[in-house]
């Protein structure tokens, strides 16, 4: 019975002429005023808070970068740059020690059986004087095949001419860190002036070093130079083209804006050239969180360091096409930043050799803005808080804050994949879905708890995929439902199909468009029925 009070009953049974559903209106009628509405209220004005600091950031950005772009602040015109030529012009000819600087190429990986030979090949086909480089595989393997292959394709770059060291340690402890530190510390290593790193699945043009080392050579206070990525994969499936979505947009707009402004941005981890002086008075790599990479750039950046962002230099690299390897990464890139967050807080207020606007940015913009509340209010105001004011009509939102600045946000990340931008409504969605993942990931990395070190290196396809896909004739792969179920994402599902279908019944915000668009995109996902499926035999 709507709008009746429930009696005091005593113990559990219901008086004759209630129904359950009655008794459950009832109770919700008496709870919604004095608790659910007051805390609704509350998380509407602290989203509606978060919303604005994030798209005071987003539209900071754009116009920097446009500003950027307008007055034609090149890295070229911003830095000196300077090709390095040779007696003769010919790098093989003769040494020439003060013109090149000793390059270390250092290659973590860990049981790259589809991508080492491609990545070794790269670095090993780099245009530089052959006694000036050094290419440094550091192998992680367990698999003792897949490190025996790993091995024998060292040797036979050897075997050209090439200075190729392959190193193995012990364990893996400290993870990619521990490797790159333990690289760091062989004796041919002291030699060299800077460091390139490339991950395992990362192929860089012949002429990556001519164009990155001359930034480092010719201005003594540039520590690091990050190029772009460039994503050969990314038309594999509609999951890679959304990852191709953001990670443009971060490249593009997030990465220039900070190396146009304030010369700090976060180390990507890979397809970057280090001053190993700076990596050293920086402290070296650290493994007390998964950002290692992000770790290292603050470091240095406390120091006074500057960075700069060559966003026409592109690398090849393989974007993760399984479900499963991505969230596994997303939960790294999302943990990680809010433990480091935690861990360097305080150190970054008390440092003396930076600006106080250099350390508002890195706190406020690049940290608190970008990596902790840019994950939260997606996940917590478009997946929870709307839906469920659908359910308390009482809390209403304003449509500046459910409308026009999501609008404006979604806008602005389009730009830096103008091809994907017909599939703008499936990145909202997929986005959304993700910053679950996300915003738990980040919750743990601020507490500390259970999973904040959980490293899982991403899964690399190559062309493995390509080469073993069945014929139209082959039977499909038999995959366990148990292992693409995800309940999470299934439960958020439910709960936005139910304030959907409230908001036809009894609605009139018409919320329930967006509300069943969302909870399909949470149910495919749920299912595990996106990214690429692949069978291991």
């Amino acid at each position: 019975m709507a709008g009746v009070a429930v009696p005091e009953w005593p113990g559990t049974t219901v008086p004759a002429g209630y129904s359950g559903s009655d008794v459950v209106a009832a109770l919700w009628q008496q709870v919604k005023s004095p608790v659910v509405v007051p805390l609704l209220r509350l998380s509407v004005a602290l989203c509606l808070a978060m919303s604005v600091m994030l798209f005071a950031e987003k539209v900071y950005m754009a116009v920097v970068v446009l500003a950027s772009r307008l007055l034609g602040r090149r890295p070229e015109r911003r830095y000196r740059w300077e090709p390095i030529v040779r007696d003769g012009g010919d790098l093989e000819a003769g040494s020439d020690a003060a013109a090149y600087p000793m390059v270390l190429v250092q290659i973590p990986m860990y049981n790259e059986r589809e991508v080492y030979q491609v990545s070794i090949g790269a670095a090993c086909g780099l245009s530089w004087p052959s006694d000036r480089i050094i290419v440094q595989v550091l192998d992680d393997s367990t698999d003792p095949v897949i490190k025996e292959l790993v091995r024998a394709e060292c040797a036979r770059w050897a075997s050209k001419g090439v200075n190729v060291k392959y190193e193995v340690r012990d364990s893996r402890r400290g993870y990619k860190a521990g490797a790159l530190r333990e690289g760091m510390k062989r004796d041919y290593v002291r030699g060299c002036d800077v460091v390139a790193i490339f991950d395992a699945d990362f192929q860089p043009e012949p002429d990556f070093l001519c164009r990155t080392v001359p930034f480092l050579l010719h201005n003594p206070d540039l520590a690091l130079v990050q190029a772009r990525w460039n994503f050969v994969n990314a038309d594999e499936c509609l999951m890679t083209r959304m990852q191709e979505m953001s990670l443009d947009y971060h490249f593009t707009v997030e990465q220039e804006a900070g190396s146009s402004t304030y010369a700090f941005f976060g180390f990507n981890g890979t397809a970057g050239v280090w001053r190993i002086s700076a990596l050293n008075e920086a402290g070296g790599w650290k493994d007390r969180t998964t950002v290692e990479d992000m770790d290292l750039a603050v470091r240095a950046s406390l120091k006074g360091w500057n960075f700069v962002f060559l966003g026409g230099l592109m690398v090849k690299n393989e974007l993760p096409s399984t479900l499963k390897a991505y969230r596994y990464q997303q939960h790294r890139w999302s943990c990680g930043p809010a433990n480091l967050f935690r861990k360097m807080l305080m150190e970054i207020v008390r440092n003396k050799k930076v600006t106080l606007w250099k350390k508002i940015h890195v706190i406020y913009n690049f940290f608190l803005v970008r990596k902790i509340i840019a994950h939260i209010v997606t996940f917590v105001f478009y997946c929870i808080v709307i839906p469920t004011t659908v359910l308390v009509p009482e809390v209403e939102i304003p449509k500046w804050g459910s409308v026009y600045i999501p609008t404006i946000i979604t806008l602005l990340n389009a730009v830096g994949t103008p091809r994907s931008v017909h599939l703008i409504v499936f990145w909202i969605l997929f986005e959304n879905v993700m910053s679950l993942h996300r915003t738990k990931a980040t919750f743990i990395g601020l507490l500390e708890a259970g999973r904040v070190n959980e490293w899982v290196v991403t899964e690399k396809l190559g062309d493995a995929l390509r080469m073993k896909m069945p014929g139209k004739a082959s039977k499909k792969p038999r995959i366990r439902i148990g292992d693409r179920l995800h309940i999470l994402e299934l439960g958020i599902a439910a709960y936005l199909l139910f304030c959907g279908c409230y908001d036809i019944a009894f609605g009139n915000n018409h919320y329930y468009i967006f509300l069943f668009l969302q909870s399909i995109a949470f149910f495919i996902v749920g299912i595990g029925y996106v990214g690429t499926f692949v069978t291991h035999s």
